[in-house]
């Protein structure tokens, strides 16, 4: 420990009665530093006095070991309980965030088998407390190390073994890959690609330690060759490339297309269905694009909340249905805001009060499909084991399309005809 978070750490334990005020002063990093340097009977009072998300917060900048020795000293088990549960909470929605960069990536790729020390440990000390975790999970543990609660990189087993027991940490620090779980999807995959040592740190927005990522593990995913997985992300073929022939590009696109074909004759059916009422009501086939255009933006809407969900992992099929009914109480308010508009200008241009009245109700009933359709589908697409990104987009068009065909050409045989 530095001197002078040594010396904050003896201020704490003289002067109980500013003994919360002098810790709040302090930011996470040296709380977690100096709350585990602290006595049993000092942190016991300590722990008693703060609130659950500020201990929260504390026990998330230390590694899982020294967390779980803090946490047994709450002697209440629902309240330990409650601090465990957001505690995982947190870290799974963050940690199932970052791992959005591959579709088959799950939170078994993160590893937690590590110890974050400070720098001014000794090589002996630290060779006792990677003992100690061997002996609690019959595993070696990876090494990293802290100044005031701060990442500064990691000490290899290598270097342990070889340094004499008094040489302190941090004279055998390198550095160590950092990614924080917010990077957008290619600076987590250029992170991994890029790693010399073969390990990423994954980083909080605080910038403590949320876990270790192996890079070849990682890497695993995208088969032989990272940039064709990259396609995969992307819904394209792995094959192609952007000079591939005429011929190849055919080859590997046709299919794609045929399945859209065959979506597209769905809603060219309800409008061969409605034939008559086409021939008579020539008037409702300008409000067509309207209808299926609307209903596209409604459910794209829908459809990036769901998919937000689903990468950070707080919705799925089997929570889904009070979201989805939310989604379409939603979708229904603005069909009728826009629904009003457009038999206003329906009324208006085309003076006829049941074509408003048709066309208005149909913007209501486009919305309400949008909005279960484009909830729906994803979660579907992710139960099935296919990435929601890529795959749901032509279903969720086709539903609200053939479903706003449907209404419009509907309402209009049955109040116009």
């Amino acid at each position: 420990m530095s001197p002078d978070l040594l010396q904050k750490s003896k201020q704490l334990t003289r002067s109980a009665r500013e003994r919360m005020s002098l810790l709040r002063a302090l930011t996470l990093p040296e709380q977690s530093v100096v709350l585990l340097a602290l006595t049993p009977h000092v942190q016991q009072s300590i722990l008693t006095q703060l609130k659950n998300h500020e201990l929260v917060d504390i026990l998330d900048h230390m590694d899982v070991r020294s967390a779980e020795s803090l946490l047994s000293r709450i002697s209440s088990i629902k309240r330990r309980d409650r601090i465990v549960a957001a505690l995982k909470g947190a870290v799974k929605d963050k940690i199932e965030y970052f791992l959005r960069f591959h579709p088959k990536a799950t939170v078994a790729l993160i590893n937690f088998n590590y110890l974050l020390l400070p720098a001014s440990l000794t090589i002996g000390a630290t060779a006792d407390a990677i003992d100690e975790h061997y002996n609690d999970t019959g595993k070696f543990p990876e090494v990293l190390v802290h100044e005031a609660g701060v990442l500064v990189g990691e000490v290899p087993m290598s270097n342990l073994v070889r340094e004499r027991n008094t040489t302190l940490l941090r004279k055998q620090v390198v550095p160590v890959a950092t990614v924080p779980y917010q990077a957008e999807v290619a600076d987590i995959v250029n992170a991994l690609a890029g790693s010399q040592k073969r390990k990423v740190v994954v980083l909080d927005v605080d910038d403590s330690v949320l876990g270790i990522i192996y890079a070849d593990e990682a890497l695993s995913l995208f088969g032989d060759r990272l940039d064709e997985s990259l396609y995969d992300v992307a819904g394209v073929a792995d094959n192609e490339r952007p000079f591939d022939g005429a011929l190849t590009k055919f080859k590997n696109r046709y299919r794609w297309l045929m399945l859209n074909l065959l979506t597209c004759f769905f809603a060219g059916g309800v409008i061969y269905l409605f034939e008559d009422t086409i021939d008579t009501l020539v008037i409702l086939a300008m409000y067509i694009p309207i209808v299926a255009g609307m209903g596209g933006n409604a459910a794209a809407q829908t459809f990036a909340v769901t998919l937000r969900g689903i990468t950070l992992g707080s919705i799925s099929l089997k929570n889904c249905w009070p979201a989805i009914w939310r989604e379409v109480g939603a979708g229904m308010l603005n069909g009728v805001v826009i629904g009003i508009i457009v038999a206003a200008i329906s009324v208006i241009w085309n003076e006829s009060w049941l074509l408003g009245l048709a066309v208005g109700l149909t913007m209501v009933g486009a919305h309400m499909i949008a909005g279960f359709f484009g909830g729906v589908v994803p979660l579907i697409m992710k139960r099935l084991g296919y990435d929601p990104a890529a795959t749901s987009s032509i279903f969720i068009t086709t539903a609200t399309d053939v479903g706003g065909l449907v209404l419009l050409l509907g309402l209009g045989t049955l109040l116009l005809m």
